[in-house]
């Protein structure tokens, strides 16, 4: 965590806030992330949040990648792939409550 921490350019305890859903990373920090990631940031919104039958195959494609690459450690492809679901239930979360309060979701 500490070395994703210092590539992407943040505070290992912001990282940490962002991996456990108690913050949600600015659009820089998210460019930063998806840069480190290898994906761009559209890619990680989309995968994160889709609502289509395709959800599971968009969702795939990056643990996989992070699984896939043979320059991270185990531990470091854990923390990605924590950050990332991370992520991801942050703008699940998100879209419920702007569904619950009415209003649209934004793109």
């Amino acid at each position: 965590m500490r070395q994703l921490a210092t590539m992407v350019g943040i505070s290992n305890p912001y990282l940490s806030q962002i991996e456990r859903g108690l913050r949600a990373p600015s659009e820089q920090v998210l460019e930063a992330i998806a840069t480190n990631l290898r994906t761009t940031a559209e890619e990680l919104y989309a995968a994160a949040g889709s609502d289509s039958a395709d959800e599971d195959a968009l969702r795939s494609g990056v643990p996989d990648a992070i699984k896939g690459d043979p320059d991270l450690s185990a531990r470091q492809k854990q923390a990605l792939t924590d950050v990332y679901e991370a992520f991801r239930e942050a703008s699940i979360d998100r879209r419920g409550n702007r569904r619950q309060s009415g209003r649209k979701p934004q793109s």
